[in-house]
């Protein structure tokens, strides 16, 4: 029967994109493990000139946090170079950057997006290593020497840091399924990093080599993925350190992230037209393999599939086929009721938030739908609509 086929069909796409896979690469890295023991890290001495690399679109409420979080980090001074673009900012940005007489600052008063800034930025870096951040998040102390000791592996040539968010008990209770997804989403990044390469990076830290970096489209959504992961198509490697990690706050709202979501999806959408060479088994090996997996599934099929599942769910029980379908009827209309529930409470401080994680997957999913929608409709705008974070760092 034609339903049953598509309920398993659906069923093994959402089962294997966010159980399945991280399940395998846990198990083939256990086996690799046992079958070659690692060597571990030896202390390096590597020491490269870099660059700190801000593009900033009236950020000034986060300037002086972020400047002073610069000097205090754990790297010489002289070996820094404070890089900040500023296209756009009419807020005072600039000016405010400028008071501070380590930073050099580029302002253009054209608003173009950031990835034209980042491009236009990249002629001034001086260090052959770049490390991008945003202006609102917080690096940890030792985040240049743990980024700089990946690139003594001439391998790689990109490194990710990892995003963690700032959770408060003072918190909306919504918050909790954030914080959980970038937990989740780093044990992935591990995970894809140990086994061959991570699988792209995140705008809040990444680092790259200068040399590999080349002009990219200045409509692109996703800058720091398609960046990463065309250094990763010439061969290098994408390494993966969570001792290097930038932190900020949740959204404020479900309804804050979901304008990250959509455009999120809307920028993977485009992404794999951009990368489609990235999709060939024979060419690019398991890392194919893994972007299928890891974005590929997450941003287009599953969303997709897990809405249907309960429509063919349903279907299938109307026509009455048996106690099984029924059972996860039911079980499908408790997890869309908790999910309800959760919507209701969402900006409620509650203590056991995690309640909330059913209402955050069925938002990230409901947004990733509506994405690949927007993205065909060409209503994506190249410049970040920045979502309302619950307070400052």
């Amino acid at each position: 029967m034609i339903l049953k086929l598509l309920f398993w069909i659906f069923f093994i796409i959402l089962i294997y994109t966010y159980i399945g896979y991280p399940l395998l690469l846990y198990a083939i890295n256990l086996i690799r493990r046992f079958l070659k023991p690692e060597k571990k890290d030896e202390p390096t001495d590597y020491e490269p000139q870099i660059c700190l690399f801000v593009t900033a679109y009236n950020e000034k409420d986060f300037v002086h946090q972020k400047v002073l979080n610069s000097l205090q980090l754990d790297y010489p001074n002289e070996k820094i170079q404070y890089l900040w673009i500023t296209d756009g900012s009419d807020d005072g940005t600039p000016e405010l950057l400028k008071q501070y007489p380590h930073n050099e600052v580029h302002h253009l008063p054209v608003r173009r997006g950031k990835m034209h800034a980042m491009n236009r930025g990249m002629q001034f870096v001086k260090a052959p290593i770049v490390i991008f951040s945003d202006t609102n998040t917080v690096l940890n102390r030792n985040t240049i020497r743990e980024i700089a000791s990946c690139f003594s592996n001439p391998h790689v040539g990109c490194v990710a840091g990892e995003k963690r968010i700032v959770e408060r008990s003072a918190d909306v209770a919504a918050a909790a399924g954030e914080g959980l997804y970038w937990k989740y989403e780093s044990w992935i990044k591990k995970l894809d990093a140990e086994l061959n390469s991570a699988v792209g990076a995140v705008g809040e830290l990444f680092a790259i080599r200068r040399e590999l970096f080349e002009e990219v489209e200045t409509d692109t959504i996703l800058d720091d993925f398609i960046v990463s992961m065309r250094i990763a198509l010439k061969g290098y490697k994408i390494a993966y350190t969570p001792k290097a990690y930038a932190e900020e706050h949740a959204s404020l709202n479900v309804k804050e992230e979901l304008k990250r979501k959509i455009r999120i999806a809307a920028g993977g959408v485009q992404s794999l037209f951009r990368l489609k060479g990235l999709l060939n088994p024979a060419r690019h090996g398991i890392l194919s393999w893994q972007y299928f997996s890891h974005k590929v599934l997450r941003w287009t099929i599953a969303p997709a599939s897990l809405f249907l599942l309960l429509i063919v769910n349903a279907a299938i029980v109307i026509i009455d086929e048996g106690w099984f379908y029924e059972w996860f009827l039911y079980l499908q209309l408790l997890a869309y009721l908790l999910a309800f529930i959760g919507w209701n409470l969402e900006n409620r401080m509650l203590r056991l938030k995690l309640l909330f994680i059913p209402f955050y997957f069925v938002s990230i999913n409901y947004a990733s739908v509506r994405g690949v929608f927007r993205y065909f409709r060409g209503k994506q705008t190249v410049q970040w609509e920045k979502s309302r974070r619950a307070g400052q760092i």
